[in-house]
């Protein structure tokens, strides 16, 4: 083996992500929402107006899949579609009333979760692992050699 499994970062990572949408899963599902469907919600809060196809980008979520959670959504009332003032093929998707206090819910809950992370750190250490992710991010946008 080239490469033993635990010095697999990937593999750290991959297992600490699960975790965590695992951790959003359970305490989300009394409200009614999935983790995209949150990760949507807290997207539009954040930039109102956004085209299905940049909610999708900001997300990290393919279209097909938005276009799933923005029809879920929609059919909840928490959020709206209206036509673009300029492209009329592009629809701007807002959220409700309702889907802003749905939102409140869905936060106070996400949030506490990435608390209990945060507090398993020094406030030196969450700074050197947000800028260490930073890097092994840049290191996976480096063009690849022939691996």
């Amino acid at each position: 083996m080239e490469m033993p499994v635990t010095e697999r970062l990937g593999l750290h990572i991959k297992r600490v992500e699960q975790e965590l949408m695992a951790a959003k899963h359970t305490a989300l599902r009394p409200l009614g929402l999935t983790v995209p469907q949150y990760a949507a919600l807290y997207t539009l809060d954040d930039r109102p107006g956004l085209s299905a196809a940049a909610l999708a980008r900001a997300c990290l979520v393919t279209p097909q899949t938005i276009a799933t959670v923005l029809a879920n959504l929609e059919a909840k009332g928490l959020i709206t579609r209206q036509p673009h003032p300029w492209h009329r093929k592009v629809a701007e998707v807002r959220l409700t009333d309702d889907g802003r206090r749905l939102l409140a819910q869905a936060d106070a809950k996400a949030s506490a979760i990435e608390r209990r992370i945060a507090d398993g750190f020094s406030a030196q250490e969450r700074a050197l692992l947000i800028d260490l992710l930073a890097r092994a991010s840049r290191q996976l946008a480096l063009t690849p050699e022939q691996d």
